[in-house]
């Protein structure tokens, strides 16, 4: 893995955003923007950033929570949810362009730009991918499929058919081990985009980077794959 650091830069509202980055030790192909999942900045976030790095690609993950001091959420899941419902999606947005702006600044195109997220990071990358330009897009169990994540988010099914660029979508089967009907409307409804998507859907446990070892690893590399086709 990639060594990984963290950058401050300051924000147009007084603010300064985090970013934790990574470069390759080759030649760079390209950017990526991780965006986190929803407690934080943490070990598997900064894992991800290092091993996009490893694989050529400049990688910059922006501390969403940072106007509350905070990069990482240690505490129960209702503490958790609090700190989401207190994202506004403007600035969310804002602090996504600050990071594309960043690897703008080393020289890296729009069309050489890709973003991915784990759960509330997987919504707010389809999110983005729909309302900006840029290569690639990747959402890793996104939530709010059909209702809305947070507060200033909409739904993933409403923006869907939106998007600019070419989607993967990476999900999990339900609790019960069946496939959850709200991810086939996630489908149709990015199918109505006219980019070019796919939705993959694992066992239950399986599709996190960091769980079952066959399913990671096959949507490791899907992952991979869908970056290196689509970021040139």
């Amino acid at each position: 893995m990639t060594d990984i650091r963290t950058e401050t830069v300051p924000l147009v509202d007084g603010s300064a955003l985090r970013l934790t980055v990574a470069e390759p030790v080759s030649s760079v192909r390209g950017g990526i923007v991780v965006l986190h999942e929803a407690r934080g900045v943490t070990d598997t976030v900064r894992g991800l950033v290092s091993g996009l790095a490893a694989d050529g690609w400049l990688t910059v993950a922006p501390h969403l929570y940072h106007r509350d001091g905070a990069d990482e959420v240690d505490g129960d899941d209702g503490q958790v949810q609090q700190q989401v419902d207190r994202l506004e999606g403007e600035q969310v947005m804002a602090d996504t362009d600050t990071a594309f702006g960043w690897l703008a600044d080393h020289d890296i195109t729009s069309d050489r730009m890709g973003v991915i997220g784990f759960d509330l990071g997987g919504s707010v990358a389809l999110l983005v991918a729909a309302k900006r330009t840029l290569g690639a897009a990747v959402t890793v169990a996104g939530e709010g499929i059909v209702e809305t994540p947070s507060s200033g988010l909409p739904a993933l099914v409403d923006a869907a058919p939106g998007l600019t660029c070419p989607w993967l979508g990476i999900y999990g089967e339900d609790t019960a081990g069946e496939r959850d009907p709200e991810i086939e409307q996630l489908r149709d409804a990015a199918a109505k985009s006219e980019q070019a998507t796919d939705l993959v859907v694992y066992p239950r446990t399986g599709y996190r980077f960091d769980a079952d070892p066959d399913s990671a690893a096959d949507a490791w590399q899907r992952t991979l794959n869908w970056f290196d086709s689509h970021l040139r």
